[in-house]
């Protein structure tokens, strides 16, 4: 059974930084997507970020050239980079995790959908303050 962790939430200032990480284990096989999801109070949980096992990435338009998703394949960990952060950026942060390629995807389909991830965190906090 996969295992998802996230970790590194917390509260900043407009313009600063934070890095999330992502730990998964229990993993077989080396297919795998991993993605960053947000969801702010009221609103629908959104993709912000997946990679997968090839080292693929996607990014949503609104963190590109600011967020940066990366992986360590000896810690099983993810990472999510978030500079110059802003208070739209205030959500809790879900990292989720499924057995498929980028290459796999179905196609058409966004990868951004949370319904295609099976396996999910309990969530970090992350507060941008103006």
């Amino acid at each position: 059974q996969v295992h998802v962790v996230e970790s590194g939430g917390g509260s900043v200032q407009a313009g600063g930084s934070l890095r999330l990480s992502c730990s998964v284990s229990g993993v077989t096989g080396n297919r795998l997507c991993v993605a960053w999801f947000r969801q702010a109070t009221g609103k629908e949980r959104e993709g912000v970020a997946l990679i997968d096992s090839d080292g693929n990435t996607r990014y949503a338009d609104s963190v590109k050239g600011r967020f940066t998703i990366s992986k360590d394949n000896v810690k099983n960990t993810l990472y999510l980079q978030m500079n110059n952060l802003n208070p739209e950026d205030t959500a809790m942060y879900y990292c989720a995790a499924e057995y498929l390629t980028l290459q796999e995807w179905p196609y058409g389909v966004s990868w951004s959908i949370p319904e295609y991830f099976g396996y999910w965190g309990q969530g970090t906090q992350v507060t941008v303050s103006s």
